[in-house]
């Protein structure tokens, strides 16, 4: 079983950054791709980001392309979403995944991914 904890979401301006970080336990989170997710009220999750298990391939969703990274740091057991210039559609509920199946991809669908965290709010005000 892996547990995923995010923490990093508030409120910030237009234009502003925010840096989302998930927690996981494990000792072979290593070995697990991981992704964020997004969703606003009324709306579906969406995929924002990705990150093989290795850290060397990413992927993002067109509506962040250039202004969201995601890294990961293996000895920590940790990914990280940076966000910057920020918009007010990036409001929502964000999750992080991991998706445990050892292949070295990246994925962009929730129903690849097997583990998911409780999510952090993140509001952003014009």
């Amino acid at each position: 079983q892996v547990q995923l904890v995010e923490s990093g979401g508030g409120l910030v301006q237009a234009g502003g950054s925010l840096r989302l970080s998930c927690a996981a336990s494990g000792r072979t989170f290593s070995t697990y791709a991981m992704g964020w997710f997004r969703q606003a009220p009324g709306k579906e999750r969406e995929f924002v980001a990705g990150i093989s298990w290795s850290g060397g391939s990413t992927y993002y969703a067109d509506s962040v392309k250039g202004r969201f990274t995601i890294s990961r740091d293996n000895a920590k057991n940790t990914v990280n979403l940076q966000m910057n210039s920020l918009k007010p559609e990036d409001t929502a509920v964000y999750y992080c995944a991991a998706d445990a199946a050892g292949y070295s991809g990246v994925y962009a669908h929730y129903w690849e991914y097997d583990y998911w965290g409780q999510g952090t709010q993140v509001t952003v005000s014009s």
